[in-house]
Formats: structure tokens, sequence, C-alpha cells
């Protein structure tokens, strides 16, 4: 599957239960470390705005990632829950899981934590996933499963960047106004937590 060639860019927002600015981030050019708490759980979201896969167009399709990861379990592997968009078809599915778990390989895809490290992925689910901008920032919404809102701007002169969208990308850090999971295995209620918007764009090369 690596060899396939894929171009997807578009809108990236999360929230996870870290105090912001999650001492995860790129702050002012210096990369983060351990997350606030030890154990860091949250939602990833990305909005393809303009995506091919091999032939696979996939443009206007959305997909969310759950995680939990512990800093202190040996190579701190993400468990974690893929959503892709229910409006795509089973081929379009497809191709979205084979980017966002990194079975198509690419330079930024292959250094994603849950790429570049072992994971337990518990499950690919389709279903109905809202990216919707607002205020600040964004209102995520996936089925049943998912809801968080970050609307508020951290107030900050320095810069903040993160991995998953790319370092070279400089986004907002929020506050969350709600990051409500229910998720088998996974069940929380944030507010006043992390919360990121930035764009990003992955490629085979």
């Amino acid at each position: 599957m690596g060899d396939v060639s894929f171009s997807v860019r578009g809108s990236y927002f999360e929230s996870c239960n870290c105090e912001a600015i999650c001492p995860c981030r790129m702050i002012d050019g210096v990369k983060g470390g351990r997350s606030t708490y030890g154990i860091c759980y949250g939602a990833l979201s990305w909005r393809i705005e303009e995506g091919v896969v091999g032939e696979v167009d996939v443009a206007g399709l959305c997909v969310a990632l759950i995680v939990r990861y512990d800093d202190d379990e040996p190579g701190s592997p993400w468990s974690i829950v893929l959503h892709v968009d229910d409006r795509g078809s089973a081929e379009q599915q497809d191709a979205l899981a084979d980017v966002f778990l990194g079975r198509a390989s690419g330079p930024h895809v292959d250094i994603l934590p849950w790429v570049r490290k072992a994971r337990h992925l518990l499950d690919v689910r389709a279903s109905a996933i809202e990216l919707t901008p607002e205020g600040d920032g964004y209102r995520l919404r996936v089925g049943d499963a998912v809801r968080l809102r970050a609307t508020r701007p951290v107030e900050s002169e320095q810069t903040v960047s993160c991995v998953i969208s790319g370092y070279e990308r400089i986004g907002r850090e929020l506050y969350a106004d709600e990051l409500v999971v229910d998720d088998d295995p996974f069940a929380w209620e944030l507010s006043g937590n992390c919360a990121f918007a930035s764009d990003f764009e992955y490629a085979s090369a």
C-alpha cells in the first residue's frame, strides 16, 4: 500500500485533556514534551478541502481520530478509534483509512505519532462527521460519539504549531468550550482544556 500516490489538504482541529497551551506543541520554535497529566486523551479531526488517493477523490470528506496514550507506558503507544466520513463510498472510506492510518506512506504521515510508534487500533467506524468553523475555532460532531467546540483563542504572543498538522504551519491555540466523548471504549466530558486549529497538507512525496 505504501507506494500509492496521494495528496490531501484542508483544515485540522483537535482538543485533548492537556491545559492550554498544550505542552506537546512547538512553542516559539521549541518542540514540546510530556502531556500535562502524563495520560493524554482527546479527539483529532481533519476536513479535506482538496484530496486524491490514487485515483480516488476524497475532497469534501472528514476524518476523526479518538486517542489515548500514557507517557510512562513503554513506547507510549496510542490507542485509537478512527472515524471515516459516512458520506463517502466504501472505496473513499478505505482510501481515507489508508492515509490516516499510515498504510499509504508519505514524509508527513510517517512521523504522525500513531504511525511511527506502536499503536492499538481499536476500530475503524463510518460516522457522520461535521467540522464547522465557529468563532476563532471550530465545532466538531462525530455522530453521537463526539461533541467538541472551541471558539476562544488563548491570548498569547507566542507562536504555536503541532507535529500533526505540521511544525511549519502556525496555528491557533484555543480553550475548549466542551469536549464530550462517548465512543466505546472512550468516555469523558471536559471543558476549559486545550484545543488547536490549523491547516494541513499530507502527500506521498
